[in-house]
């Protein structure tokens, strides 16, 4: 790493939520450290497009001490905008919108193969990952994908965004329901578009699922395990509630059951939502990218 930054003309601190310390503050020391070696090495340093906390007293302590003379910082919701701006108080923080917003997916190709086919009734893409908590997410994810097939026809299939460990969290909730849903391949970018995109609407507790659904205009409901998914949805204005909340206690069936009718009748105002939001959204993320310009010039 201390090669690849010597080598560099610019380094970017970015593709997620790495400083934060509620995994462990291990990963963050090193993600800390890689922003460190830059700015001692007098490299053109940027924290791109983050997603900043949750941090305890050590890991602000981190974060204040290894960005101290960075050069630029953009993150992708006001809660870290807010926090970034406490920790780095000669840096203008600029709170813009993760890049994948201005992603431009190709037309969806043949589903058929994996089972989802036009003929395979209202899609429902869902995506899960361990988290806290997770037995009790679970069975609400399974008792929400059983309420949706019987009272609307729509057929479930888990998409794996994190990989095999989101396949695994997902063969749990699969093995809960009773309403037969499916397991997809990974698929990169364009192939997790293209599944989306043929949704007629989502569940997900994996950020960029619910990024996806926002860029194309597909109703949601979200799982916020990490505080980055309610800022998403937060900056978004997105109407209605999580799903389930797993630092608080579960819904009942009942309190599930009236949550997806609001949620399935209320789509198309939704999507009409989603793709109003887009445009200044859009715009945020373009600024990424003129900021790192102004940066490097």
């Amino acid at each position: 790493m201390r090669a690849a930054i010597v080598r560099a003309d610019a380094v970017l601190s970015g593709g997620g939520g790495l400083f934060q310390n509620a995994t462990s503050t291990r990963s963050l020391l090193y993600y800390a450290g890689i922003v460190r070696t830059a700015i001692r090495a007098g490299k053109k340093t940027m924290i791109f497009a983050q997603s900043i906390g949750p941090l305890d007293f050590i890991g602000r302590a981190i974060v204040r001490v290894a960005c101290r003379g960075i050069g630029a910082a953009t993150v992708r919701d006001e809660r870290s905008r807010t926090l970034l701006t406490q920790l780095l108080s000669n840096v203008t923080v600029e709170r813009t919108a993760d890049p994948v917003f201005l992603y431009d997916p190709m037309p969806a190709g043949d589903l058929a193969a994996e089972g989802l086919g036009n003929e395979s009734g209202p899609l429902l893409v869902v995506s899960v990952r361990s988290s806290a908590n997770f037995s009790a997410v679970a069975r609400t994810v399974a008792n929400a994908v059983d309420i949706l097939a019987e009272r609307y026809g729509a057929r479930a299939a888990f998409l794996p965004l994190g990989g095999a460990s989101d396949a695994e969290a997902a063969t749990r909730v699969i093995r809960m329901a009773r309403s037969s849903p499916v397991l997809l391949p990974a698929h990169d970018l364009a192939g997790a578009a293209a599944v989306i995109g043929r949704a007629r609407a989502v569940i997900g507790m994996r950020l960029h699922a619910l990024i996806l659904a926002a860029r194309l205009g597909v109703p949601f409901l979200a799982i916020p395990y990490d505080p980055k998914v309610s800022a998403l949805c937060e900056d978004l204005g997105y109407p209605l509630p999580p799903l389930v909340d797993p630092a608080a206690e579960p819904p009942s069936k009942e309190q599930i059951e009236s949550a997806l009718d609001v949620f399935w009748s209320s789509r198309e105002e939704l999507a009409r939502h989603l793709h109003h939001a887009m445009s200044e959204t859009r715009a945020r993320a373009e600024r990424n990218f003129a900021v790192l310009d102004a940066l490097i010039e």
